[in-house]
């Protein structure tokens, strides 16, 4: 290349500043931040109405609103919302194993050793301010019921599996809404910038080179 047309190169890609180009990657990098933040709230509100819906203990409400932050979630990026645990909901299916576990006869000669446990634990729970399923409270049960010659090990009270009560969703890393297009601008004008640098720098070395020759 002459030094005219390297001077000219060097004048043609100078002629978008880098403050401008920075002016812009600093706006769309605010704008993206600003969508993904609002991905965020909106992930939030609906695991906050997933939570709610887990505490009035209607089931078909829960199930919907765990299908809307399933579905916003896997199409959002910048909204994992981590583990889910419905306590409510494992609180209450934990309190009718207990129930129907007190309700029902052991079939030994103790007559319902259910029942005859839970007299005894209930008051230290309630002392101790335990509350069913704590493991401590089915611990004094397994004692209570262990007393019983005729009592088998399928007597015993076994609340639910905690981990059928947990729920995790994964957000994508990046996804094609407002966010995720304000991110791709960004990266897009970081490596204009990159490479507008790397250019300029062979370029004007080319020309430092040319003016030596020049010069011998």
């Amino acid at each position: 290349m002459k030094q005219g047309d390297i001077r000219a190169d060097i004048r043609f890609i100078r002629r978008v500043h880098t403050w401008q180009l920075v002016l812009i990657l600093l706006v769309t990098g605010f704008a993206a931040a600003t969508f993904a933040r609002l991905n965020n709230i909106g992930m939030v509100e609906r695991r906050q109405a997933v939570l709610a819906a887990d505490e009035s203990g209607d089931q078909e409400a829960l199930t919907q609103r765990l299908y809307d932050l399933q579905r916003f979630v896997s199409a959002h990026m910048n909204a994992d919302p981590g583990k889910i645990a419905l306590q409510h909901q494992y609180a209450r299916d934990s309190e009718k194993v207990k129930k129907g576990a007190e309700a029902s006869t052991s079939a030994n000669s103790n007559g319902n050793v259910y029942a005859k446990a839970a007299g005894v634990c209930d008051p230290i729970a309630k002392r101790n301010g335990w509350r069913w399923p704590d493991p401590r409270y089915t611990q004094c049960v397994d004692t209570e019921l262990s007393k019983y010659p005729e009592a088998k090990f399928q007597d015993k009270i076994t609340p639910p599996n905690l981990h059928l009560y947990e729920h995790t969703y994964v957000s994508p890393k990046w996804t094609p809404d407002f966010a995720g297009f304000s991110l791709l601008v960004c990266l897009v004008i970081l490596a204009i910038i990159v490479a507008r640098g790397i250019m300029l720098f062979i370029l004007s070395l080319m020309l430092r080179r040319r003016h030596k020759k020049a010069q011998v």
